[in-house]
């Protein structure tokens, strides 16, 4: 006989997590604030940044958003990312070898 079996026979496993309830949303928006520990020159230069920073936001979407702009004739286009021009712009100059491949996957060992 299994000695071990019979005594966990009458054991019930109780898992050691205990999770607090039921997982819910914030119920209130989040509004910016420096952080707790901060040194108190920031925490108090902290809404000069938020309106730099929601300016220059601002700024970078208009900029990526207008379509076409004209200069001596010639129409130049603006693309926030890189993905947004064409491909000619982007595509590797050439392809890359299954060596360099190897060399960069390896950390270089591949080459000895």
């Amino acid at each position: 006989m299994h000695p071990t079996f019979r005594s966990l026979a009458g054991h019930v496993h109780k898992p050691l997590i205990r999770f607090l309830g039921k997982r819910t949303p914030p119920s209130g928006t989040h509004t910016p604030h420096a952080h707790p520990a901060a040194p108190p020159e920031i925490a108090s230069h902290f809404d000069e940044f938020l309106k730099r920073m929601q300016s220059s936001a601002a700024t970078v979407t208009a900029a990526a958003s207008s379509s076409s702009k004209t200069e001596g004739g010639v129409s130049k286009k603006t693309y926030a990312e890189f993905w947004e021009a064409p491909s000619r712009y982007w595509q590797p100059m050439r392809e890359i070898e299954d060596k360099e491949i190897d060399a960069v996957l390896t950390g270089g060992a591949s080459l000895r």
